[in-house]
């Protein structure tokens, strides 16, 4: 029916002159977009299946590939954009939900750009990280708030359990079946490399990664998958995923298509099967219910863990975390709205949730002003971008940050939008075979080492410029922070001057 085309989205840009027929678009493309048409005896595309993954532009040998987003307009509308009406029209078609992934593109505010760092001058001068010694060393757990020594005098060593990690920076959870067993590996390999630690995911951990078990992060979700006693013991710290910033108050889903024998092996559920992991802890129902699942990891682990709890950024998320901070957890996660995902109700994505920046300001201003913040560490992800994201979230109060998309992009991710399709071109959010094998983990884990050792040299740079030489020192120093083109209310939640003040 007419009243169901829908303009694609893409125009595929070939040049005849250019274009050999050799056919590799046709063949790196799991889209299905390109073919050779034997009558015309020419390459031709479908465009209404193109997601601009950029896999074909990339490997076409002549260059002679271009996708650029159509031209084709609606009327003109402020109200009723054209993306808005093609969402009714699919749903009108469908009568489903319309599913997204990766994080909210929507045109919000994003605060990290309206946050500026302080420089110092003379009276403060800065610090050469090149020749001075620069401490980005971190450790996350319960701190200490009194030394206890023995009778000669010598410290005693009670401290609680604890993660260090070599840069304050830590890979974000995507579990096995949402990326893929190459995507994992690299992961894996780029932490011990780093010290530093990545996270499974609610998807369990696969039986080959076991021998990372010290550089892991290793999750309890509602859907309990995977979740055993040596999956408990194999991981360096247990995290209780109550939420995630892409889809804050909503469960899992990994559809039956994507639940092959490895990642059934892994989740202990039967192979084909979807797994769904409900919205809410059916165990938890308050903060008692809470320190009680908490006490029993710690309890099956021998209190030898740290246990992170995860939430999403939403508006009471100062009370919640303080709520956490009393249950006995040892560190809080949280997450932004900007956070990316495999897959989650496009609505949900889109409107649900808060920014990072003001949740982590109004959680670490809570948590000081109840003299309990040394009773946890602050963990924050939600689109962390660079290394100067990181500098300002630490000042912010963060003790570190969680990235996700950010190691994805430098696995070769596209940011084309359409994992939920499990058709990754480059590897990455995918179960095929013979795509996930387009990511080489020897390379992938190089360039994750890459990204965060230029990272940890940037931030050891902007430390040095504001004066400062260790991580502990910049924790929570807003004074080092001003902001540009904020209102008054911002800055206060925010905790921060304007700038010239």
């Amino acid at each position: 029916m007419a009243i169901e085309y829908l303009y694609p989205q893409f125009e595929v840009l070939r040049n005849p002159d250019r274009c050999i027929a050799c056919r590799v678009c046709e063949r790196q493309c799991a889209n299905e977009v390109h073919h050779f048409d034997t009558d015309l005896q020419k390459m031709v595309s479908d465009e209404s299946k193109c997601v601009n993954c950029h896999r074909c532009v990339s490997l076409c040998p002549t260059r002679a590939l271009k996708i650029t987003k159509t031209n084709h307009q609606f009327r003109e509308n402020a109200n009723w954009t054209g993306e808005t009406i093609q969402e009714v029209y699919r749903q009108a078609n469908s009568g489903g939900t319309l599913l997204s992934s990766m994080g909210n593109p929507k045109d919000f505010p994003i605060y990290w750009d309206k946050i500026l760092i302080n420089a110092s001058q003379v009276t403060n001068p800065s610090i050469d990280p090149l020749r001075e010694p620069m401490e980005i060393r971190t450790f996350l757990g319960k701190k200490p708030t009194t030394i206890e020594r023995d009778e000669n005098g010598k410290i005693i060593p009670n401290l609680s359990p604890r993660l260090e990690l070599d840069i304050p920076v830590m890979f974000s959870a995507m579990s096995y079946g949402s990326i893929s067993y190459n995507a994992h590996e690299s992961l894996a390999r780029a932490s011990k490399a780093m010290g530093t630690y990545y996270n499974t995911g609610e998807g369990g951990l696969h039986e080959d990664f076991y021998k990372w078990g010290g550089n892991t992060i290793v999750q309890v979700a509602s859907g309990r998958f995977g979740v055993e006693k040596d999956y408990l013991d194999a991981g360096a710290a247990i995290e209780i995923k109550i939420g995630q910033g892409a889809k804050p108050g909503i469960g899992g889903h990994l559809p039956g298509a994507k639940v092959a024998a490895d990642i059934s092996r892994t989740r202990m559920i039967p192979e084909g099967t979807d797994a769904i992991s409900p919205a809410p802890h059916h165990d938890i129902y308050s903060i008692e219910d809470l320190r009680q699942l908490v006490y029993s990891l710690k309890e099956a682990t021998a209190y030898k863990k740290p246990v992170i709890v995860k939430i999403s950024a939403v508006h009471n998320v100062a009370a919640i975390a303080s709520g956490i901070a009393r249950s006995g957890a040892d560190i809080i996660a949280i997450d932004g709205f900007r956070g990316g995902t495999g897959a989650a109700p496009t609505r949900i994505r889109d409107n649900v949730g808060i920014p990072i920046e003001l949740a982590l300001a109004a959680v670490d201003q809570r948590l000081r002003d109840e003299g309990i913040r040394d009773n946890v560490s602050i963990v924050i992800g939600g689109s962390i971008r660079n290394s100067a994201d990181i500098v300002k979230a630490i000042a912010l109060g963060a003790d570190a940050v969680y990235i996700a998309t950010a190691a994805l992009l430098s696995l070769g991710c596209h940011l084309c939008r359409t994992c939920q399709n499990g058709k990754c071109n480059w590897g990455i959010a995918t179960q095929r075979p013979e795509l996930v094998k387009r990511l080489n983990p020897d390379i992938g884990s190089e360039r994750l080492i890459n990204l965060l050792t230029a990272w940890g040299h940037e931030i050891r740079e902007m430390m040095g410029g504001m004066g400062i030489n260790s991580i502990e020192a910049l924790r929570g120093n807003r004074l080092m922070l001003r902001g540009i083109g904020l209102n008054e209310k911002e800055l206060e939640i925010l905790g921060i001057k304007h700038a010239g003040e």
